[in-house]
């Protein structure tokens, strides 16, 4: 059994910042890419940005130089830091990763969601 568990959503003000984390834990042989997604009221689920085993980092352009992921593989952890946010990111931040059992199953897993909700 493998969760994923995420937290550090909130409420903050436009041009704050906000840090989320999501932490995996289980029968865990190995973690591949991690990353986050989000959904707003009436959206599509996307892409936020990603991280591969060897941080390597992928971004989707609305959040590029505003957002950074980072992990710690010790701690099968992965951060987002969110900086001068907008209303626009209000939205349901979902944390995913791809992980090995340690029956050598790969799945990819997804955390329950925080909400992060930017307004005055």
């Amino acid at each position: 059994q493998v969760q994923l568990v995420e937290s550090g959503g909130g409420l903050v003000q436009p041009g704050g910042s906000l840090t989320l984390s999501c932490a995996a834990s289980g029968k865990i042989f190995s973690i591949n890419a991690m990353g986050w997604y989000r959904q707003a009221p009436g959206k599509q689920r996307e892409l936020v940005a990603n991280i591969t085993s060897g941080s390597s980092t992928n971004y989707a352009d609305s959040v590029k130089g505003r957002f950074t992921i980072s992990r710690d593989n010790a701690k099968s952890t992965v951060y987002l830091r969110m900086s001068s946010l907008k209303p626009e990111d209000t939205a349901v931040y979902y944390c995913n990763a791809r992980i090995a059992t340690m029956t050598m199953t790969v799945s990819d897993y997804w955390g329950q969601g925080t909400q992060v909700t930017v307004s005055s």
